[in-house]
């Protein structure tokens, strides 16, 4: 990302396993301390903070310091692009299945 401050695409961010996984373990919490973050993880505080802060860049998640400690929490908006791109697809899908159940019923 370059100094004038845009949003990194919520498509990038996602595409990672590692940053999946870090929203599906915000998702069930209100926020998590990244030491529990990363204990979940075979990789340093350092590279778990890296994926974080795309996670970040992306809007997906915010943090909130707590005396020497940081937080992260989970903003699901943006998953929101996801849903609907993925929406259309999930439309063809289903109309191309009910084309495939009814030539083998006839």
């Amino acid at each position: 990302m370059n100094s004038t401050d845009q949003k990194r695409d919520v498509f990038i961010a996602i595409a990672d396993p590692t940053r999946r996984k870090l929203i599906h373990l915000l998702a069930d919490v209100e926020e998590l301390p990244l030491h529990e973050l990363t204990i979940q993880f075979q990789m340093g505080r350092t590279a778990v903070s890296k994926h974080l802060s795309i996670l970040k860049e992306a809007d997906l998640v915010t943090n909130r310091k707590i005396g020497r400690e940081t937080r992260y929490r989970l903003n699901p908006a943006p998953l929101q692009e996801v849903k609907d791109w993925l929406s259309f697809y999930e439309k063809f899908w289903n109309e191309k299945a009910l084309l495939l159940k009814n030539i083998l019923e006839e």
